[in-house]
């Protein structure tokens, strides 16, 4: 039976046109925290903020980027920064929830046969249930983020001399933020004062990479953690490119910049590969630094820019165009060099139509990267490898910032704001219109071989 015939007209609607709905959403989030730091009362010192500095601070936090264009704490109020941090976690929720249930939405329009292969491989995320995936979304993040806090207020008062509240309230908000990978922080300097502290930075690490894997995978390690031969082969791949893209930034950033006193140079030596970790971690989407990114070596911008365009994993706070989406660009580059005919990894044969989706996602954002640091250059006559540091981390919804961001222009930190919600939204959205618009040719054109190469 049709799951779209019987039911009422919006749940019709919502069947149909998911991504749709979740944009508009989003959309209408933006809007309502624009106009609530729009207002003076979200601003210390007379006057409103400036709608611009406004707008580009609430997509930032909706989008859980952690983009800044002016101080976070001297700048906003009380109010404003309550703000922040419900755009951060509403984003946080929103993005989890939203690519979870798209993936709910996705299956009930498969066929038979796809539904049941999809359940077999989702294990335990019980996609038929919209009602466990929101209750699993919320429970999972609360109970990270309430941890997370603990520990944090625990150190920032024991060990900083701040006061019980200030502690609370600092340790609190930099735990949400963190799960959520959203990157603010109540200090000008974000995390550089913290570089050497294990319990500062280890808390903050732990709950961006969980945060950063996905629903999907937390709560299948929840319940099978003892059996990886069990794993789906989403988990498996989120697991073990995650690793080795943590793995790979970590000793090339430290080592890159283990001689660069204007970075890790100026730490003492056991000191610097903490902060190598942190800042790989970090890159990976939080916004994090515990280091002056803009002093960074050329090359670890390259590196930084390439672990901020694969991000994290599907249905997660992290962006980018997500693990699993490289793995598999991956895995067909290799399939190709061997010469086999069909795509295989961990024992189960990949589907054509899922890396095709996958080469769409991933050439589309590139595109996308390309045409805004092409019109942000034309504009700006700013060099190259700054633009595309900035615009790489808007899209990829990470937050650092090569030192340009501060000195754009209104219609550049526009372009910004817009990169910050397509790079959000996008992938996912994108990834969800191609798995609902499977479509099947009557019909084959005589095949044609064009010369590659």
């Amino acid at each position: 039976m049709d799951p779209t015939g019987p039911l009422p007209g919006y749940r019709r609607k919502l069947l149909r046109h998911p991504a749709q709905v979740v944009a508009l959403a989003f959309a209408a989030a933006v809007a309502l925290g624009t106009a609530l730091l729009w207002i003076p009362a979200a601003r210390r010192g007379p006057g409103g903020a400036d709608f611009v500095d406004a707008m580009f601070t609430a997509v930032s936090a909706l989008c859980v980027t952690g983009h800044v264009v002016v101080d976070t704490r001297e700048h906003w109020s009380g109010f404003g920064l309550v703000v922040i941090l419900a755009l951060a976690q509403v984003g946080g929720f929103g993005i989890m929830t939203s690519a979870s249930l798209l993936g709910v939405f996705a299956s009930r329009r498969l066929g038979l046969r796809s539904r049941m292969l999809t359940a077999t491989e989702s294990r335990g995320l019980e996609l038929g249930d919209v009602r466990s995936v929101l209750v699993g979304v919320v429970r999972v993040s609360l109970l990270v983020e309430l941890v997370t806090a603990v520990v944090l207020s625990a150190r920032l008062f024991l060990a900083y001399e701040a006061s019980l509240l200030d502690a609370v309230r600092e340790g609190g908000f930099l735990a949400v933020s963190a799960f959520n990978n959203a990157g603010f922080v109540l200090r000008s300097d974000s995390m550089t004062g913290f570089a050497t502290d294990l319990w500062m930075c280890g808390p903050v690490m732990t709950a961006s990479t969980l945060g950063g894997l996905g629903f999907p995978v937390l709560l299948e390690l929840r319940r099978r953690f003892r059996v990886p031969r069990e794993w789906s082969l989403h988990t498996k791949l989120t697991l073990v490119t995650s690793a080795a893209l943590t793995v790979f930034g970590w000793v090339f950033l430290t080592v890159n910049e283990w001689r660069n006193t204007a970075t890790l140079g100026a730490l003492e030596w056991w000191a610097r590969p903490l902060a190598g970790l942190f800042q790989t971690t970090a890159t990976r989407s939080s916004g994090f630094n515990s280091v002056d990114i803009s002093q960074m070596n050329g090359g670890s911008w390259l590196v930084m820019d390439v672990l901020m365009f694969i991000g994290g994993g599907s249905a997660s706070t992290a962006g980018g165009i997500k693990v699993t989406t490289f793995a598999l660009l991956l895995i067909v580059v290799f399939t190709e060099f061997r010469g086999e005919q069909s795509v295989s990894v961990f024992g189960r044969r990949v589907a054509e139509r899922v890396y095709r989706q996958a080469l769409t996602v991933a050439l589309v954002s590139l595109a996308v990267i390309v045409v805004a640091t092409l019109v942000i250059v034309e504009l700006t006559r700013a060099p190259v490898d700054a633009v595309l540091f900035e615009v790489i981390s808007a899209f990829a919804t990470v937050g650092l910032s090569s030192g340009l961001l501060m000195q754009l222009p209104d219609s550049c930190q526009v372009i910004l704001a817009v990169l910050m919600f397509l790079g959000r939204l996008g992938p996912i959205t994108l990834g969800a219109a191609l798995a609902l618009r499977e479509r099947r040719r009557l019909y084959e054109f005589p095949e044609g071989r064009p010369i590659i190469g």
